[in-house]
């Protein structure tokens, strides 16, 4: 069977599995713990140790409990990247054995972010590490007493690439023949030539 919210695709085994332990904590209390898992996809902190409290009286271990984070995060978000409206949501989501006030009360958290957390989705999708800065050198052994033929220059390359969670630059290097630098430049060329036209 395809759901929506798994962008028409079958469900997940693992998350077949862990709708029963869903089911085991309260509707209430599954419509506060939805209410930490949003934050958490919006950025902001989520609180474990409340979490763990509304857990207590199912008698959830701490797998469990991490388990059922992971299930709420994986619907909230992919329905939200699936643009899934609540009422389909909590269908799809009783046809896997939710019982139904737990559908309605999880889909009825999902619906007051949904625009909020697609933005969020959308601001944090496609980000790619950015480069800072490109260094090189050229490497060539005239002779040597040690080797028998001298090899062909090699180019030693340092980026320092900026990752989006991290401040400061990391360095990467990295040595290429004279023959890959040369495809390496020209390709970059090219894409310098496209972006100029797509600007």
């Amino acid at each position: 069977m395809r759901f929506r919210f798994c962008g028409d695709l079958d469900c997940p085994d693992w998350v077949l599995a862990e709708i029963s332990v869903l089911a085991r904590i309260s509707s209430v209390k599954l419509k506060l713990i939805c209410a930490q898992v949003l934050r958490e996809l919006l950025g902001e902190a989520i609180d474990y140790e409340k979490i763990l409290k509304l857990t207590s009286d199912a008698k959830l271990e701490s797998g469990d409990v991490k388990a059922a984070i992971a299930v709420l995060d994986f619907i909230l978000s992919n329905a939200a990247k699936h643009n899934v409206d609540g009422e389909s949501l909590s269908s799809e989501l009783q046809q896997l054995g939710l019982p139904k006030e737990h559908a309605t009360g999880l889909c009825r958290s999902y619906e007051e972010k949904q625009s909020s957390l697609q933005d969020s989705l959308r601001a944090g999708s496609l980000r790619l590490s950015r480069l800072d800065s490109v260094s090189w050198r050229v490497d060539y052994t005239l002779s040597s007493s040690e080797l028998q033929e001298v090899g062909e220059p090699l180019v030693q390359l340092l980026l320092r690439v900026r990752h989006r969670e991290h401040g400061e630059p990391e360095a990467v290097p990295m040595a290429v023949s004279a023959e890959k630098f040369r495809v390496l430049l020209a390709e970059l060329k090219q894409a310098q030539a496209l972006m100029k036209t797509l600007l």
